[in-house]
């Protein structure tokens, strides 16, 4: 399967007790386990979390455009690997293969915009509706999910209970 989105080559940022991003001692993923689902699915929707924190502080230049570009980055190496652990189940994604170029469209409409919490109120549907598409394309894939772990005497854990 190839990647849809080039994985970073940094190693990843966080947002410290001021709000400020910082350099994660780690990479991004967290799974080294080829088909972990829980994992993945856990360290997307992570990211997908702290976009939405990023832009708040970008939003009131707490953040910069390069802060949510690194993010961008990471959230499209955490997708592949998403991709990638269903994909090692035999569970296709292919109905949200699009959410990177979706997402992609909405921050750069943003940040072509100079900050401001209007500017991100205006953006904020669109971006709800691709973090929604991406959420529901994951949660729909949750009893395949459960009958291909129990297959390979897997976890017993739910897509949705991280």
């Amino acid at each position: 399967m190839s990647a849809y989105y080039p994985t970073p080559s940094y190693s990843g940022t966080s947002l410290s007790s001021e709000g400020a991003p910082v350099a994660n001692e780690q990479g991004p993923s967290q799974s080294a386990i080829p088909g972990d689902v829980p994992t993945a699915v856990h360290n997307l929707l992570t990211s997908t979390k702290r976009l939405q924190e990023v832009l708040k502080l970008w939003s009131v230049d707490k953040a910069t455009e390069g802060d949510v570009s690194d993010l961008y980055v990471q959230i499209g190496h955490e997708f592949n690997v998403t991709i990638s652990a269903f994909a090692y189940h035999h569970i296709d994604l292919s109905d949200i293969h699009s959410v990177p170029a979706e997402l992609r469209t909405v921050l750069e409409g943003c940040l072509a915009e100079d900050p401001s919490p209007a500017v991100l109120d205006s953006f904020l549907p669109e971006l709800r509706r691709v973090l929604f598409k991406l959420l529901k394309g994951l949660q729909s894939r949750q009893d395949k999910w459960r009958a291909a772990s129990h297959r390979f005497g897997g976890s017993k854990t739910s897509l949705d209970s991280r």
